[in-house]
């Protein structure tokens, strides 16, 4: 059956459907259906995807593409939207450079079906539902009346109000009511009738786009908040002018950004002329604001109402109802949002780490079946079908509220979706294949196309009938992710990516494995699938102690696997389990080979690698040497350097100094580098503390902070370094300290991540593939973790823009791959890798390549930019980890031969 995935689309939400739609397409069961990726753009236009743009980190990383961009010096990424207004020929010129323009009267000929992976308005609203409808093709999710009601927020308010139903006291405020309104006694007034806090939302908006919490009876605060949701923005002259000309690019940054600014283009007052580009819009507010004393600036895809609640103080949970095969809903175990007093945020949501999600929320189990029970009767109050996603709160006082229901969740693979899905025993691959086939029962029932769709109802049931009756001898392959450094949570990401990939082959049969302890004792277990897709590493440790202090299944689990059992026969195949503690030993009679999704220490400093070698297990990456030489960056630098390859100027700082005397250790420091200059761990990855230092006091909090006693971070040393919510910053005994590599006069000066595979040759010889490296930019001082890991965060162009001229291009690029070679060369690198590197191009075209570090096990998350390079060098990222897998094996063959 062909599968057509409509990912990206108009909405502020695109990046998130982006990601989603990545996921569905990968873990579509290969024997049962044929994925066809339909990308939407912000114009509404359907484009037939080429493959290999799928594995791009963010949409901006691809489209509009390079070629169609305005140059302009500004670190700030554009959409097509800010392309200005484009004739239909511009258009196909832009469409194929990445695909084909596929009209909606040639869909029935393209697709037998159309899983919607779209948010927010044009995807969950109803619109394209009708298209569909009208065309008689079958689709995934709610029909057009239900989704065009679980997209408007205050409609669903006044429903639950009419039906008596508990829902948090809200008032509305449209855009004219507030232009004309006193905005002081317009607070006054909601403060009386709601109280304090107040929560504002945009009404037509999901993944908290829009949304704050007043907390205060500020009305600087609170005008700043209606904004927010009307996704407008008021720039006074005193402000503006305040701002250096650095701080202005950052405000612009944040402006433009669809998810926490407002986006481009935008009008400025209420004049006609729209400002399309980032550029356009900075000189025309360094302009104006030198003689008026403010400006306004308005989406063009704004909101015209403002939705106030008032905010509920208690346990934030939310919950997947789904139809069982008779059509009635069935509430998958709720999940309990646990975040302090942060707001539930877009960050929040995506990020693995920032927030814990605690499935079934720790409720009696009584409080839990009445969590359920409610929503089942919203989703037929709704009329919601096939699936949704409930959000809700339980008050202090015991009241249960539900509010903001999604008829298309967030798709990414640790999202609520296939979090609670795992929990009666589907793995995100089963769960596509029972939600296409509900979909297709929901639309018949619907109306559509009877006949048809009970053809190809049959047609799905036999393949699934067939595909569980079949033996398959499948290579068994432990992925072993998890660990105890910073780097964990990226770690789990990276292993669900390949235990994905892998699960959805006809080749490999996966076992997810998660390693936690010390370095001391590695501790292993085997993971259900329902563990495995925990949001983070920190769950997943909590739920293996929790298995090994004797708890048993919970009661709520365990009604709701029964009550699920007539899903879970058909598509799960097995039944889920406890994760189970296994030795090296049990694990090397369970697998055929192990594949490294750790990062940092342990995994790539070469002591797990020596145990496996020990047990004969073929693994990924390089080996025990070549690993303990790269997880340390000043061993690295210091080898590659004598090599005569350019590394930065560094030197290790050791706690055992600054204990004898801070003073004279802060001075030694400043004197062999000028600030600013960069501090990091010589031993992890992911960004995990690596800062631009530029004066003593951020020199003494970085400091005092890696070479702290406790684990909490001391609160003025990190508002001192500016860290993030939640950021990790781990206790070291020294630290790396290296110059700030700068442009230095180059005519032009970029940021490259570069990554190479290795295969042997036909006399056994080790070949090296270096692939087209990605240009990486950052908003910040240094890469960030969200920019190097999160759906729609960062930009990596691939390949990189080392000049405009193709040939000339192309011969600086052949430089850098060679440069890069001589590192894997020089340190023994074998499997895969991914190099980071500083260049710079001299006016002469000279080309100099600074490497910063050497990953050995790079992150493999879906939206790493080392698929954007294999994509390029025609690897899907199936076949890519496959490589790997067979590299590794060769190597365990040649060494027992040579044994």
């Amino acid at each position: 059956m062909k599968i057509g995935i409509f990912f990206g689309g108009p909405s502020r939400e695109r990046e998130i459907s982006f990601a989603g739609g990545r996921t569905v397409y990968d873990n579509l069961d290969k024997s049962l259906f044929e994925a066809v990726p339909v990308f939407v753009d912000s114009l509404g236009n359907f484009i037939l995807l080429d493959w290999h743009f799928i594995y791009k980190g963010t949409i901006r990383d691809f489209y509009p593409p390079v070629s169609a961009l305005p140059r302009t010096e500004l670190p700030v990424q554009m959409y097509l939207e800010s392309l200005g207004e484009l004739s239909l020929e511009e258009q196909d010129r832009i469409i194929a450079e990445v695909g084909r323009r596929v009209l909606p009267h040639e869909l029935p000929q393209l697709i037998d079906f159309a899983f919607l992976a779209l948010h927010g308005p044009g995807g969950e609203d109803g619109a394209i539902q009708g298209l569909f409808e009208w065309y008689g093709i079958p689709y995934s999710g709610s029909g057009i009346l239900p989704s065009a009601f679980g997209i408007d927020k205050i409609a669903q308010k006044k429903l639950l109000t009419a039906l008596n139903r508990p829902t948090p006291a809200f008032r509305q405020i449209t855009a004219e009511e507030w232009d004309a309104a006193d905005h002081a006694a317009t607070l006054e007034y909601l403060v009386r009738e709601l109280g304090l806090p107040l929560v504002f939302k945009a009404p037509r908006q999901g993944s908290s786009i829009g949304i704050s919490i007043l907390r205060e009876a500020d009305l600087a605060k609170f005008e700043t908040a209606v904004e927010r949701s009307l996704f407008r923005k008021t720039v006074t002259k005193q402000e503006w002018l305040g701002l250096s000309e650095q701080k202005r690019i950052m405000w612009l940054q944040q402006l433009v950004d669809i998810r926490e600014g407002i986006g481009l283009p935008v009008v400025l007052n209420e004049e006609p002329e729209l400002i399309y580009q980032p550029e356009q819009l900075l000189n025309i507010l360094n302009e104006r604001l030198q003689t008026t004393e403010s400006v306004r600036l308005t989406s063009v895809e704004g909101e015209t109402q403002v939705l106030v609640e008032s905010f509920v103080h208690g346990r934030e949970f939310s919950c997947i109802v789904v139809e069982d095969p008779t059509g009635k809903p069935l509430a998958l175990p709720p999940t309990e949002i646990v975040k302090g007093e942060e707001m539930f945020d877009y960050r929040s949501k995506y990020l693995p780490g920032l927030a814990r999600k605690i499935t079934p929320i720790d409720l009696p189990e009584a409080e839990i079946q009445r969590i359920r029970e409610a929503c089942e009767e919203m989703f037929n109050t709704f009329g919601f079908q096939v699936y949704a996603r409930l959000d809700g709160f339980i008050g202090r006082d015991g009241n249960l509220f539900l509010n903001d229901p999604n008829t298309t969740s967030g798709m990414l693979p640790a999202s609520f979706f296939f979090h609670q899905a795992a929990e009666i025993g589907l793995n995100p691959s089963q769960f596509l294949t029972y939600l296409i086939r509900t979909s297709l029962a929901a639309r018949r029932r619907g109306g559509l196309r009877p006949v048809k769709l009970a053809s190809l109802l049959a047609q799905l049931d036999a393949a699934v009938a067939a595909r569980a009756s079949e033996e398959r001898t499948r290579i068994k392959v432990a992925v072993i992710m998890g660990g105890y450094s910073s780097e964990r949570h990226i770690s789990v990401e990276s292993g669900r990516n390949i235990y994905e990939k892998l699960s959805s082959s006809v080749k490999y049969e996966p076992v997810p494995v998660f390693l936690t302890g010390n370095s001391q004792e590695f501790r292993l277990y085997v993971l259900p699938i329902n563990v495995m897709l925990k949001d983070n590493a920190d769950d997943i440790r909590e739920k293996v102690e929790h298995m090994e202090a004797g708890h048993g299944l919970h009661p709520v689990l365990a009604r709701i696997r029964q009550e699920a059992q007539e899903i879970t026969n058909t598509y799960a195949g097995q039944p889920t389990a406890q994760p189970r503690r296994v030795s090296f030993e049990e694990l090397a009679g369970m697998v055929d080979e192990v594949f490294i999704a750790l990062h940092g220490r342990p995994g790539e400093d070469g002591a797990l690698q020596r145990e496996l070698e020990k047990l004969g297990l073929p693994y990924n990456g390089s080996g025990v040497a070549s690993s303990s030489v790269t997880i340390n960056k000043f061993e690295t630098n210091r080898r590659l350097r004598e090599a005569g390859l350019r590394v930065a100027e560094h030197r290790m700082a050791n706690r055992l100094e600054w204990d004898a005397d801070a003073e004279g250790f802060y001075r030694s420091l400043e004197t062999q580098f000028p600030y600013p200059f960069i501090a990091k761990p010589a031993d992890d990855g992911c960004s995990s503390a690596v800062k631009k230092i530029k004066n003593r006091a951020e020199l003494e909090a970085f400091t005092k902070l890696i070479f702290r006693e406790q684990e909490d971070l001391m609160i003025a040393d990190a508002q001192t370094l500016h860290l993030g919510f939640k950021e990790e910053f781990p206790q070291k005994d020294a630290f790396l300290v290296e110059t700030l590599i700068e442009r230095d006069g180059a005519a032009h000066f970029l940021e490259v991540t570069g990554g190479l595979l290795t295969h042997w040759g036909e006399n056994g010889e080790l070949q090296i593939e270096v692939f087209e490296a990605s240009e990486a930019l950052a908003t910040g001082e240094v890469l960030s973790l969200e920019e190097k890991f999160l759906a729609g965060e960062g930009q990596n162009i691939t390949p990189a823009r080392y000049a405009t001229e193709a040939t000339e291009r192309q011969r600086i690029s052949d430089e850098v791959k060679q440069e890069l070679r001589r590192v894997a060369e020089v340190l023994n690198i074998q499997g895969y890798a991914r190099i980071d590197a500083f260049v710079r191009v001299r006016q002469n075209g000279a080309v100099e390549v600074l490497i910063i570090e050497v990953n050995s096990l790079p992150g493999m998350t879906p939206a790493t930019c080392i698929f954007h390079q294999t994509a390029l060098a025609g690897y899907t990222p199936y076949d890519f980890i496959d490589q790997i897998l067979e590299f590794g094996k060769a190597r365990q063959e040649k060494a027992g031969v040579q044994q």
